[in-house]
Protein backbone atom coordinates (compact mmCIF):
# COMPACT_ATOMS: atom_id res chain seq x y z
CA UNK A 1 0.00 0.00 0.00
CA UNK A 2 0.88 3.68 -0.75
CA UNK A 3 -0.23 5.46 2.06
CA UNK A 4 0.06 8.73 -0.33
CA UNK A 5 -2.33 7.43 -3.07
CA UNK A 6 -5.83 8.61 -1.95
CA UNK A 7 -7.82 5.19 -3.78
CA UNK A 8 -5.48 2.42 -1.24
CA UNK A 9 -6.40 5.34 1.47
CA UNK A 10 -9.76 5.38 1.04
CA UNK A 11 -10.00 1.52 0.39
CA UNK A 12 -8.21 1.31 4.08
CA UNK A 13 -10.86 3.64 5.67
CA UNK A 14 -13.55 0.99 4.33
CA UNK A 15 -11.56 -1.62 5.89
CA UNK A 16 -11.82 0.28 8.82
CA UNK A 17 -15.19 0.96 8.93
CA UNK A 18 -16.28 -2.31 8.28
CA UNK A 19 -14.01 -3.22 11.02
CA UNK A 20 -12.65 -5.81 8.62
CA UNK A 21 -8.97 -7.55 9.82
CA UNK A 22 -6.58 -6.40 7.11
CA UNK A 23 -2.53 -6.38 6.35
CA UNK A 24 -1.59 -3.18 4.38
CA UNK A 25 1.50 -4.46 2.28
CA UNK A 26 4.45 -2.33 1.94
CA UNK A 27 5.17 -1.60 -1.68
CA UNK A 28 8.55 -0.04 -1.53
CA UNK A 29 9.92 -3.14 -2.54
CA UNK A 30 9.18 -5.90 -4.89
CA UNK A 31 9.46 -9.23 -3.70
CA UNK A 32 11.75 -11.45 -5.42
CA UNK A 33 11.06 -15.21 -6.33
CA UNK A 34 13.20 -17.29 -8.74
CA UNK A 35 15.27 -14.44 -8.95
CA UNK A 36 11.99 -12.74 -10.91
CA UNK A 37 10.47 -9.18 -9.19
CA UNK A 38 6.83 -9.48 -8.40
CA UNK A 39 4.74 -6.45 -8.19
CA UNK A 40 3.45 -7.02 -4.42
CA UNK A 41 -0.93 -6.93 -3.84
CA UNK A 42 -2.24 -3.59 -1.85
CA UNK A 43 -3.67 -5.21 0.85
CA UNK A 44 -4.44 -8.73 2.60
CA UNK A 45 -7.73 -9.56 3.97
CA UNK A 46 -9.57 -11.47 5.98
CA UNK A 47 -12.97 -12.59 4.45
CA UNK A 48 -15.36 -14.08 6.72
CA UNK A 49 -17.56 -14.78 3.83
CA UNK A 50 -15.28 -16.38 1.13
CA UNK A 51 -11.52 -17.23 1.03
CA UNK A 52 -8.96 -14.31 2.61
CA UNK A 53 -8.54 -12.36 -0.29
CA UNK A 54 -5.24 -10.69 -1.09
CA UNK A 55 -6.12 -7.43 -3.27
CA UNK A 56 -4.29 -5.03 -5.83
CA UNK A 57 -6.85 -1.47 -5.81
CA UNK A 58 -7.29 0.27 -8.84
CA UNK A 59 -8.27 4.04 -8.65
CA UNK A 60 -10.78 5.72 -11.07
CA UNK A 61 -12.42 8.87 -11.61
CA UNK A 62 -16.24 8.07 -12.32
CA UNK A 63 -16.49 10.74 -15.25
CA UNK A 64 -19.04 10.78 -18.18
CA UNK A 65 -19.11 8.24 -20.48
CA UNK A 66 -15.95 6.43 -18.92
CA UNK A 67 -18.11 5.31 -15.85
CA UNK A 68 -16.87 2.12 -15.70
CA UNK A 69 -13.11 2.56 -16.64
CA UNK A 70 -11.50 -1.07 -15.72
CA UNK A 71 -7.99 -1.16 -17.10
CA UNK A 72 -4.90 -2.88 -15.67
CA UNK A 73 -1.63 -3.50 -16.44
CA UNK A 74 -0.83 -7.24 -17.24
CA UNK A 75 1.86 -7.03 -14.81
CA UNK A 76 -0.86 -6.42 -12.24
CA UNK A 77 -2.91 -10.06 -13.70
CA UNK A 78 0.26 -11.88 -13.74
CA UNK A 79 1.47 -11.15 -10.55
CA UNK A 80 -2.07 -11.78 -8.44
CA UNK A 81 -2.11 -14.86 -10.32
CA UNK A 82 1.58 -15.54 -8.94
CA UNK A 83 0.47 -14.57 -5.37
CA UNK A 84 -2.73 -16.60 -5.65
CA UNK A 85 -0.43 -19.75 -6.09
CA UNK A 86 1.78 -19.01 -3.69
CA UNK A 87 -0.63 -18.28 -0.60
CA UNK A 88 -2.50 -21.45 -1.31
CA UNK A 89 -6.09 -22.70 -1.65
CA UNK A 90 -7.26 -20.52 1.02
CA UNK A 91 -6.28 -16.99 -0.47
CA UNK A 92 -7.95 -15.82 -3.61
CA UNK A 93 -6.67 -12.68 -5.87
CA UNK A 94 -8.71 -9.58 -6.12
CA UNK A 95 -9.27 -6.54 -8.29
CA UNK A 96 -10.55 -4.05 -6.46
CA UNK A 97 -11.92 -0.56 -8.09
CA UNK A 98 -12.38 2.07 -6.46
CA UNK A 99 -14.15 4.97 -7.95
CA UNK A 100 -13.59 8.29 -6.80
CA UNK A 101 -17.05 11.10 -6.98
CA UNK A 102 -17.88 14.18 -5.47
CA UNK A 103 -18.74 13.17 -1.98
CA UNK A 104 -22.18 14.31 -2.83
CA UNK A 105 -23.09 12.27 -5.72
CA UNK A 106 -25.70 9.80 -5.52
CA UNK A 107 -25.13 6.14 -7.27
CA UNK A 108 -27.84 4.20 -5.58
CA UNK A 109 -26.61 1.04 -7.43
CA UNK A 110 -23.86 1.05 -5.04
CA UNK A 111 -23.83 -0.79 -1.98
CA UNK A 112 -19.90 -0.74 -1.04
CA UNK A 113 -18.70 3.08 -0.39
CA UNK A 114 -16.99 5.39 1.89
CA UNK A 115 -17.07 9.33 1.91
CA UNK A 116 -13.12 10.08 2.59
CA UNK A 117 -11.72 13.39 2.64
CA UNK A 118 -14.33 15.21 0.68
CA UNK A 119 -14.92 12.71 -2.01
CA UNK A 120 -16.92 9.78 -2.31
CA UNK A 121 -15.34 6.52 -3.29
CA UNK A 122 -17.53 2.97 -4.57
CA UNK A 123 -15.62 0.04 -4.54
CA UNK A 124 -16.01 -3.34 -6.72
CA UNK A 125 -14.18 -6.69 -6.64
CA UNK A 126 -13.77 -8.46 -10.00
CA UNK A 127 -11.88 -12.17 -9.27
CA UNK A 128 -8.48 -12.17 -11.04
CA UNK A 129 -9.41 -15.76 -12.86
CA UNK A 130 -12.16 -13.75 -14.43
CA UNK A 131 -10.67 -10.64 -15.52
CA UNK A 132 -8.39 -12.73 -17.07
CA UNK A 133 -10.78 -15.32 -18.98
CA UNK A 134 -12.75 -12.00 -20.54
CA UNK A 135 -9.89 -9.58 -20.65
CA UNK A 136 -8.67 -7.82 -24.09
CA UNK A 137 -5.39 -5.88 -25.02
CA UNK A 138 -5.86 -2.31 -24.92
CA UNK A 139 -2.55 -0.82 -25.20
CA UNK A 140 0.62 -3.08 -26.55
CA UNK A 141 2.89 -0.20 -25.81
CA UNK A 142 1.72 0.34 -21.88
CA UNK A 143 1.03 -3.76 -21.44
CA UNK A 144 -2.31 -2.64 -20.09
CA UNK A 145 -5.68 -4.51 -20.83
CA UNK A 146 -9.32 -4.24 -20.10
CA UNK A 147 -12.92 -5.53 -19.89
CA UNK A 148 -15.33 -4.25 -22.22
CA UNK A 149 -18.36 -3.06 -20.58
CA UNK A 150 -21.16 -5.63 -20.90
CA UNK A 151 -18.26 -8.46 -19.52
CA UNK A 152 -17.33 -6.04 -16.85
CA UNK A 153 -20.93 -5.43 -15.60
CA UNK A 154 -21.55 -9.12 -15.38
CA UNK A 155 -18.09 -9.91 -13.61
CA UNK A 156 -18.04 -7.20 -10.84
CA UNK A 157 -19.89 -7.10 -7.59
CA UNK A 158 -20.10 -4.65 -4.48
CA UNK A 159 -17.30 -5.54 -2.10
CA UNK A 160 -19.57 -5.65 0.91
CA UNK A 161 -21.02 -8.60 -0.39
CA UNK A 162 -17.49 -10.36 0.34
CA UNK A 163 -16.87 -8.85 3.81
CA UNK A 164 -20.11 -9.04 5.43
CA UNK A 165 -20.23 -12.51 7.67
CA UNK A 166 -22.81 -14.67 6.32
CA UNK A 167 -24.41 -15.39 10.24
CA UNK A 168 -25.09 -11.61 10.39
CA UNK A 169 -27.02 -11.56 7.12
CA UNK A 170 -31.20 -11.79 7.72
Amino acid sequence: MIRSNQYEAAFEAYLREQRTAYVAVDETRRALMADVSLKSMDFIVYSAGSKNLLIDVKGRKRTGGRKWENWVTVDDISALIKWQEVFGADFRSLLVFAYESAADAEHPESKSFVKFRKKRYDFYGVWVDDYRQVMKQRSPRWQTVWVPNAQYRECRFPLSQLLIDPATVV
